[in-house]
Parts: C-alpha cells; sequence; structure tokens
C-alpha cells in the first residue's frame, strides 16, 4: 500500500468534511467529569434524539417498506449490507424474521463486512473494501426482484456503496439508511432509489454510532421488516400467526393463537396443530371453518395467506 492509500489521507470524507456522527458533541463535553448519574440522564437526553429523527422519517420508512412489500409479492427479498454496528443491526433483524413471521432463511439476509467473525469482534480494513460489498452482492445472486438496504450511519461506508452500485448495476432497489443528512452529495450516491435519513446529530461521544445512531437504526429495521410482513399477510389483528413454533414456548403460543382466533379448546387446537405439521394459519382456518387441511390450506392459497380472508366464510361455533 503507498503512502498515499494508506488510510491517513481523507479522501472519502465529501463535501461537508467529517460526518455529523463523528463530529464532537457541544451537550457532553466535560462528561468525563461527571458523575454516573449525571452521564445516564445526558445519554437518555441524547437518545431522545434518535426517537425524534425517526419521527422525522417516518414517511420514507413506509415507502421503503411498501417497496420491500412488493418485493416479496414478487419473490424477492430484502438484503441489508453494513459493517460493524451498522452490519451486526441488520444480520438481527434478518435472524428475527424467520422464526417471528415464519419466512424461509433466504427472505431476508443481513451481511456484514468482515462475515460472521465480524459479528463478535472487529474485522481490519473489512469496512473500507467497496470490492468486498460488491462480492457479498454477488455471492448474493441479487437480481431485479430484491431490495438491497445498505446501513451507514456515517454515510461513508466503502463497503455499503460498492455493495448499493452492485446492486443496483443489477437492477435491484437500492436503498440506504443513514444518520447523515448530506449523503447525497457523497460520490456515487445516485445508485441510490430510497433513502430514510435519520437526523440524530453528534454522539455523546464521538464516533460511537452503537450509540444514538444504532438506537435509531434498530426502530427503523424494526418498523421495516415489521410493516412488510404486515402487509404480506404474515400478521392476524395483532398477533403473529405465521410463527415458526421450534421450542416449547413457541409451541404454547401457536395453541394460544388457534384456541383464541379459531374458538376451540386448548385440546382441540393441540389435535389441529399436529394435523397441520405446526402450521398455525391452516390450523386456525380448519378449527374456525370446520373444514379439512386440504380446503384450509386451498383457502389460504387462494387468499395469498391473509388469514382473515380466508376466514372469510362463518366460523363455526
Amino acid at each position: 500500500m503507498s503512502a498515499q492509500d494508506d488510510g491517513w489521507v481523507l479522501t472519502d470524507l465529501g463535501p461537508g468534511g467529517l460526518p455529523p456522527t463523528e463530529a464532537p458533541n457541544p451537550a457532553s463535553q466535560g462528561i468525563d467529569a461527571k458523575s454516573a448519574l449525571e452521564i445516564v440522564r445526558q445519554i437518555h437526553a441524547e437518545d431522545l434524539r434518535a426517537f425524534e429523527a425517526v419521527g422525522s422519517a417516518l414517511g420514507s420508512i413506509a415507502e421503503l417498506a411498501e417497496d420491500v412489500h412488493e418485493a416479496f409479492r414478487r419473490g424477492g427479498r430484502l438484503i441489508y449490507f453494513g459493517a460493524g454496528t451498522s452490519g451486526r443491526l441488520g444480520v438481527l433483524d434478518a435472524s428475527e424474521c424467520l422464526p417471528t413471521f415464519g419466512v424461509g432463511p433466504d427472505r431476508v439476509l443481513g451481511f456484514i463486512a468482515g462475515g460472521e467473525r465480524a459479528l463478535r469482534s472487529p474485522v481490519e480494513g473489512a469496512e473500507d473494501s467497496a470490492d468486498g460489498g460488491a462480492e457479498a452482492v454477488r455471492a448474493a445472486q441479487v437480481g431485479g426482484s430484491d431490495v438491497v438496504c445498505g446501513i451507514a450511519a456515517s454515510g461513508t461506508t466503502p463497503y455499503v456503496w460498492g455493495a448499493l452500485r452492485e446492486a443496483r448495476s443489477r437492477g435491484a432497489l437500492a436503498a440506504l439508511v443513514t444518520c447523515n443528512p448530506g449523503w447525497a452529495k457523497l460520490e456515487g450516491a445516485s445508485c441510490v432509489s430510497r433513502a430514510v435519513v435519520l437526523d440524530v446529530g453528534p454522539e455523546i461521544l464521538a464516533g460511537s454510532t452503537r450509540m444514538k445512531a444504532g438506537t435509531a437504526t434498530k426502530l427503523v429495521l424494526n418498523m421495516l421488516t415489521t410493516t412488510a410482513m404486515i402487509r404480506w399477510g404474515k400478521v392476524h389483528d395483532n398477533l403473529m400467526v405465521d410463527l415458526t413454533p421450534v421450542n416449547r414456548k413457541l409451541k404454547r403460543r401457536a395453541v394460544g393463537l388457534v384456541t383464541r382466533i379459531a374458538g376451540v379448546d386448548p385440546a382441540r387446537a393441540v389435535e389441529l396443530l399436529r394435523a397441520t405439521g405446526g402450521d398455525v394459519k391452516a390450523a386456525i382456518v380448519m378449527g374456525g371453518r370446520g373444514v379439512s387441511l386440504e380446503s384450509a390450506r386451498s383457502l389460504l392459497a387462494s387468499s395469498e395467506g391473509r388469514l382473515r380472508q380466508a376466514l372469510g366464510g362463518p366460523l363455526r361455533g
């Protein structure tokens, strides 16, 4: 590596200089001389800005959630790319979708610069590789039906930008979740079709984006996948009817769902769940409408998996 590209030359700052997440926060100056109570009060006051920032971005979050919903309907995927805290949050959100909504393991994916090892410890230089992001997109075989969401609190992460550019070249919708209001001035920003901008301001510890930037990002990812899944029919009322009952807690929850929605007693709910192999929706339709498993699955297929429509006939009771 030459002296010109050894990482010490600040060539990626863009027109605005340091991103907001790297700037010193005047409100927390002298924090090292404060008591524990004063420190936690200061952190709490700053964390409230995360919620305010998300509130100001609800319109763009809803638009991206609808994009993801449409991708799911077309058989596409939501794929997150990030580094450090941002990458870990994407992997976390993706991993929760399978048990919560019963989707396949490839429907929502999370990639982090440096791979799985980076989930627990830093991998030096991984976030600085745009080629690494592009290669991860190629490895995921991203296509035109997918939504690729880059997560970059600073808005400047080369790994994320490499992924977004490659995704756009493959016809995918390229989206960005960032805490940098000036992201659109950066080189290559034209590849982004949808952006969620969270103006949280400087961190209480300059550059520590695991703080309010991370909090705001986690809130957005919660909203994004939950909204898309609700729109896709994975929820009935406010109940997770597409959960995968893989442990005792979730099996108890499944029995409760069938009992409550189908209007049967718990013993009958267990019978129905056993008959469906743990398919909660099919068990509910069987119990609620008094039909066979084959008919229940047919009703669900014709309603695109939406339980409310599948239960549209008169309930038995």
